[in-house]
C-alpha cells in the first residue's frame, strides 16, 4: 500500500458526506477604507448567524483541500497547510464563544423576574 492509496483511503468516510454548498460569504467586519456596513434589518440575526458558519465551513473546507494537495504532492506549500489549518480553528474557535455567549445571554434573560 503505497503512501497515496493510504490518504486516499484515510479520507473515504468524509468523502461519504456531501459537501455543502458553499457561497461567497462577505466579511462581518470591514476593513481599512471600507464603507461601513449597513445594519442588518429587524429579524436577520439567523441570516448573520448562517453567514458565520457559512464563513467558517468554507476555511474549513478550504483548509482541507490545501492539507490535501500537500499531502497528494500536487504543488501545494506546507506553511500553508499549516496556516490555513490554523485560520479554519481561531474561526471554530470563534464561532463557538459567540455561541457560548448567546447561550449565557439567553439563559440570564430567562432567569429574569416577569
Amino acid at each position: 500500500m503505497s503512501a497515496i492509496t493510504s490518504v486516499s483511503a484515510a479520507a473515504t468516510p468524509f468523502e461519504r458526506i456531501a459537501p455543502p454548498v458553499l457561497k461567497p460569504v462577505t466579511p462581518l467586519v470591514a476593513g481599512g477604507d471600507a464603507a461601513p456596513a449597513a445594519a442588518p434589518a429587524a429579524g436577520a440575526f439567523s441570516s448573520v448567524l448562517d453567514q458565520v458558519v457559512g464563513t467558517v465551513v468554507h476555511q474549513q473546507a478550504n483548509a482541507d483541500a490545501v492539507t490535501r494537495s500537500v499531502l497528494l504532492g500536487d504543488g501545494g506549500s506546507l506553511h500553508q497547510s499549516v496556516i490555513a489549518m490554523q485560520e479554519a480553528s481561531l474561526a471554530l474557535s470563534l464561532m463557538i464563544e459567540v455561541r457560548n455567549k448567546v447561550i449565557d445571554s439567553y439563559q440570564e434573560i430567562m432567569r429574569l423576574p416577569v
